[in-house]
């Protein structure tokens, strides 16, 4: 399973990959986690299964909600909460209940 966390640049996400990350290998999940740049959605929608938008994109929701159903790929806005408390495993979760 690919899951890719969007943001402004790709880069405020990557402590929260690294939770995710361990996380998803303390529960036995086999999943791909990276973060990249909003802009790179396009390259995002062919590879990922499930798509998180970091809170600080959130106004960009329409747009982006709209390619996502296009290609066929869950998409959510990561939980406010716990993106700012680096919580992988609340982000984790939200992540596997999309791909449900």
């Amino acid at each position: 399973m690919k899951i890719t966390l969007l943001c402004a640049l790709g880069m405020s996400t990557s402590l929260l990959v690294k939770k995710m990350n361990q996380e998803a290998a303390n529960q036995s999940i086999d999943a791909v986690i990276e973060a990249h740049s909003v802009d790179d959605i396009e390259k995002q929608l062919a590879t990922a299964d499930v798509l998180l938008l970091g809170p600080q994109i959130r106004y960009k929701k329409n747009a982006l909600f709209k390619q996502a159903e296009e290609a066929g790929v869950p998409i959510a806005i990561i939980d406010m909460k716990a993106y700012g408390t680096l919580d992988g495993k609340k982000v984790l979760e939200q992540a596997l209940a999309l791909q449900k």
